[in-house]
């Protein structure tokens, strides 16, 4: 990671791999289902539980870090994400409630690590550098995503966590040098106005949505189709799309050093339909490479999607944090709609079409972002 300098990166790294431990709520949600006796819709509000959070936190907290800082935002969200974690490593999650407790804390805390940690990745790059950088750092928290089993996981979450929340008392940000503009809810309203803004806004919202339902609905897809036993799959049947999602980000940071973030963009939802529309060839083998594929595709949206916005307005960067991290609560909305269709037609198959028209809408926002830069 090319930064300004390279004490700064450790507490950003950490606050990034604590980020990343909130989206174990995804795979957590077939074993959740299985162990609590749910329904396919009653499933997603486990995902519901962590996302809504984004809705409810995220502008709140982008003013707060206005006055404050994103330092004090950081720290927060590390707090608020080891309170989370402490109570299963401790307890266990021997009850429905008591884990829709543990998301909901979890869902929290990386609500206000995400409005914090992306705008200070761009603080502590080299100009120019952001949007690869952002995909390193979402990078790392794709490691926190690669969890290993219901049980085991908690501990380690705990431990981490309270090492970023030491690292993070060190880190110095100062505040915006420069043009800098009050963050108030009427600007976050106005820049809304915007149709750029509000375009990316969305896809924000539609990206994240499709991937936690995708990452949620692959044990379930897999026993459907193929039979595989999600019991004894655990959580590895989401790691190999996590593990394409982790490569993908260290390969974005990569290939941003030489193309254009918006090219890339385009490039990459085209590869996450292709995938996307693999899940529906009846072959075990294809399915297995459709998922690696749409974690390819998918790793880099999110990074790509928010850098280009922020780069674009700078000197909105916690309104507009504020905003496209509160279009991540498109993980509390979209998965139980997933979970609607594929109830209604009795096929978990058939709700992958959900996640296919997010992504065809991003990509289209993609085109037409290229569209409007050309006339």
């Amino acid at each position: 990671m090319k930064q300004k300098s390279s004490a700064q990166a450790v507490p950003v790294f950490l606050a990034f791999l604590a980020m990343g431990f909130a989206d174990a709520a995804g795979p957590f949600v077939g074993l959740a289902k299985q162990q609590f006796s749910l329904s396919n819709f009653a499933a997603q509000l486990i995902a519901f539980s962590t996302f809504i959070m984004f809705a409810v936190l995220s502008v709140p907290m982008g003013l707060v870090q206005d006055k404050r800082g994103k330092k004090f935002v950081l720290m927060l969200g590390l707090a608020i994400m080891l309170a989370g974690v402490l109570i299963p490593a401790i307890g266990g999650l021997t009850t429905f409630p008591l884990f829709l407790i543990t998301v909901l804390l979890m869902g929290a805390g990386a609500t206000t690590l995400q409005v914090a940690g992306n705008p200070i990745v761009r603080d502590v790059s080299a100009e120019g550098a952001y949007s690869r950088n952002l995909s390193m750092a979402q990078f790392v928290k794709a490691i926190g995503s690669l969890s290993g089993n219901w049980g085991g996981v908690f501990p380690f979450f705990s431990v981490a966590v309270a090492l970023g929340l030491i690292a993070a008392a060190t880190l110095k940000v100062g505040k915006p040098a420069g043009d800098h503009h009050a963050v108030t809810l009427a600007g976050c309203v106005r820049l809304l106005k915007s149709g750029f803004v509000a375009a990316m806004v969305l896809a924000i919202f539609l990206y994240v949505g499709a991937e936690v339902s995708v990452s949620a609905n692959i044990p379930l897809y897999l026993k459907e189709r193929f039979g595989i036993d999600i019991e004894k799959l655990g959580l590895l049947g989401t790691g190999l799309f996590f593990a394409a999602l982790t490569v993908g980000r260290f390969s974005g940071g990569v290939i941003l050093r030489w193309m254009q973030p918006r090219a890339f963009l385009r490039i990459t939802t085209v590869l996450s339909l292709v995938g996307l529309a693999g899940l529906f060839v009846p072959s075990k083998i294809i399915a297995t490479a459709a998922f690696v594929l749409v974690g390819l595709g998918f790793a880099n949206i999110f990074p790509l999607v928010f850098s280009i916005t922020v780069d674009r307005m700078p000197e909105q960067a916690n309104a507009l944090s504020g905003l496209l991290v509160m279009a991540i609560c498109g993980g509390a909305i979209v998965p139980p709609l997933m979970g609607v269709l594929s109830d209604s037609t009795g096929s978990v198959q058939s709700g992958f079409l959900v996640p296919i028209l997010c992504i065809a809408y991003i990509t289209w926002v993609g085109f037409a972002t290229r569209q409007a830069e050309a006339k």
